[in-house]
């Protein structure tokens, strides 16, 4: 069964930096991309960035380029999102999740069906 634990969320003021960690468990870490995706309130669910199964390729929506970075350490299972310059538009709650195809970019939103339960993340003015 696959796990995904979020940690890292909390409040911070504008300007200010948070880093993410996403613990994965139950299938082997590295086979898989994965990806830091948000959801503000009355907001859909919206990709923020992706890493493929190897940490080759990376994506970044728009509005965090230059400013998140994403990276995994497959010997530690473990996702991470530093997150500087942080706005008060980068409320959300943050979900971790992962792929249901092996030896992927991470491209395709389609293949994220495993997720974690979220991290608060609160950027105050």
């Amino acid at each position: 069964q696959v796990q995904l634990v979020e940690s890292g969320g909390g409040l911070v003021q504008a300007g200010g930096s948070l880093r993410l960690s996403c613990s994965a468990s139950g299938r082997t870490f590295f086979h898989y991309a994965m990806g830091w995706f948000r959801q503000a309130p009355g907001k859909e669910r919206e990709s923020v960035s992706r890493i493929s199964w190897s940490g080759a390729t990376t994506y970044y929506a728009d509005s965090v380029k230059g400013r998140f970075s994403i990276s995994r350490d497959n010997a530690k299972n473990t996702l991470y999102l530093q997150m500087n310059s942080l706005e008060p538009e980068d409320t959300a709650v943050y979900y971790c999740g992962t792929t249901n195809r092996r030896y992927t970019t991470g491209q395709n939103e389609n293949e994220y069906v495993y997720w974690g339960q979220g991290t608060q993340v609160t950027v105050s003015s």
